[in-house]
């Protein structure tokens, strides 16, 4: 890697930081250096304190004892203006962007280009199409609405806000959760070229082969402490970063199939010729009590759209959805759960969750009549059947009066998926399921939707990750550009081969 000449200094060093809650000590004296010109990738499952961590280096959080050197100098980022100004910008995973702005308002938004106290906006857009050249996306325009943008490319704004700081250090929390595989591979080289101009990066992640491709060291949290740092990420392998991270050693593997036999009667979930006017178009799908098939494509192919569709969050224009032989109405989301559909959102925070409602609440909401006594709802059987199910599905923290908030994303995925345990729904739509969930709870999320599955419901599943397509899955449909170009066996094909098919779209019979 090419790098200036001030690359391998220590730009940063945290030393025994310490950050309590209210009955909480979230970090017990972690430990973290990073140098110039580096990837330092920062591990560890949900909870374990890699969000404090960046908040208390971003100016957010102030910690209770430990202390930050920056450029050999004792500091404290007693905001995050001053940690701004000492060069270090964070991008955090949930983007804090404007959507009723434009592209260079949202760059410069509070630190605005002026003059003599009047704002000079064609200066800002100067200034901001040189900083996306920089950033290779010169073809984004500065006068369009962020909320107008893809996701990929609201992510380069926030990249070039940060840059617009004259940033040394940058700090990237699960940067690739919403970008596709050509996405990710941009952003990859986004990071060399910062890092190539000794700019320092710290990068989060739970994806391991994303870790692999890009990192240089790494640090491992556990349980809010450091039990690993300085690690070269070529020398260390995947085995003894999880047994680090989980304190155990856990085989990354699929729970196994059940072995499926022909002849199985009317589908549970019926689909034929299926359309959403500009999206998707004839789409064909049967899925039996006791199936999980999978759709693999990259992001923008239409696979959520499909599932939100057969929901009835969407109207569909063409075609017909029925769950056991029953037909349901055209963008109707009561006809569907009526029906014992459920769904768990890609944007399980904005889409699926109640953020400052209690757990039980969560978990209840699409099953309130059951607990209505005369009108009123009993909340102690509410209570009580969220907590069964809370602990058969080993939802940490205990407590289902907790804010769901306060839980990890691993956890508040469990508390989704308990809500469709509660309803005791046939057909189970999951978007991304494991997005952004450490890989102790994806075994368990896994083993979740297998046992699900082995109950008779049928499943469908999206996920931007192939190899979890494969391995989840006993059929898989292959979605490029709204069509389904391929379905077969999931051990009919592998991963070079869906690759082919969503970047090539060539059809394939099964």
């Amino acid at each position: 890697m090419t790098t200036t000449p001030a690359a391998g200094s220590v730009l940063l060093q945290m030393t025994g930081i310490v950050k309590e809650f209210p009955g909480v000590r979230a970090l017990d004296g972690v430990d973290l250096d990073v140098r110039a010109g580096e990837v330092h990738c920062l591990l560890g499952q949900n909870g374990a304190g890699k969000s404090t961590l960046i908040k208390v280096l971003s100016g957010f959080h102030q910690p209770d004892d430990g202390t930050i050197t920056w450029a050999g100098e004792q500091v404290s980022f007693s905001t995050p203006a001053k940690a701004i100004e000492h060069g270090v910008s964070t991008i955090y995973q949930e983007l804090d962007l404007v959507p009723h702005l434009d592209v260079a308002e949202n760059v410069f938004l509070g630190h605005e280009v002026a003059r003599a106290g009047f704002t000079q906006r064609s200066r800002a857009h100067e200034l901001v199409r040189a900083l996306l050249a920089r950033l290779g996306h010169s073809e984004i325009p500065t006068t369009r609405l962020v909320g107008d943008l893809s996701p990929a490319n609201q992510q380069i704004v926030s990249m070039a806000r940060a840059l617009s700081h004259d940033t040394r250090l940058l700090v990237l929390d699960e940067p690739s959760a919403v970008l596709d595989q050509q996405e990710v591979e941009n952003l990859f080289r986004v990071i060399r070229d910062l890092t190539a101009e000794g700019v320092a990066v710290v990068y989060i992640s739970h994806r391991l082969e994303e870790i692999r491709q890009i990192g240089d060291r790494l640090t491992v949290l556990k349980d809010g402490a450091t039990v690993g740092t300085g690690l070269a990420v070529a020398d260390t392998p995947t085995a003894e970063l999880i047994r680090l991270m989980t304190g155990r050693s856990i085989e990354y593997v699929f729970p196994p199939r059940t072995e499926q036999t022909g002849g199985r009667g009317t589908p549970m979930l019926e689909v034929r010729d299926l359309g959403l006017a500009g999206v998707f178009t004839g789409v064909d799908l049967d899925v039996h009590a006791g199936e999980i098939v999978g759709l693999a494509g990259l992001v923008g192919a239409g696979r959520s759209e499909i599932l939100e569709t057969l929901y009835g969050a969407r109207r569909a224009t063409s075609g017909r959805v029925s769950v056991d032989g029953k037909r349901l109405r055209r963008g109707s989301v009561t006809s569907a759960v009526h029906a014992g559909m459920g769904l768990a959102p890609e944007e399980r925070k904005s889409q699926g969750l109640l953020l400052d409602e209690a757990v039980y609440r969560n978990i209840t909401m699409a099953s309130m009549t059951r607990f209505a006594r005369l009108g009123f709802l009993d909340k102690s059987q509410e209570r009580r059947r969220a907590a069964e199910l809370t602990a058969s599905l080993d939802v940490r923290p205990e407590g289902v009066t907790r804010v769901v908030r306060t839980l990890s994303g691993g956890n508040q995925q469990k508390v989704v998926l308990a809500r469709w345990l509660l309803r005791e729904c046939r057909v189970l739509l999951l978007d991304e399921p494991t997005r952004g969930v450490d890989v102790g709870a994806r075994s368990e999320i896994y083993q979740l939707i297998r046992s699900l599955a082995d109950r008779g419901v049928a499943v469908v599943v999206v996920s931007s990750e192939i190899e979890e397509v494969l391995g989840l899955a006993d059929r898989v449909l292959v979605v490029r550009e709204g069509e389904v170009v391929h379905e077969s066996a999931a051990t009919d094909i592998d991963e070079a081969r869906v690759l082919d098919l969503v970047m090539e779209g060539k059809a394939v019979s099964a």
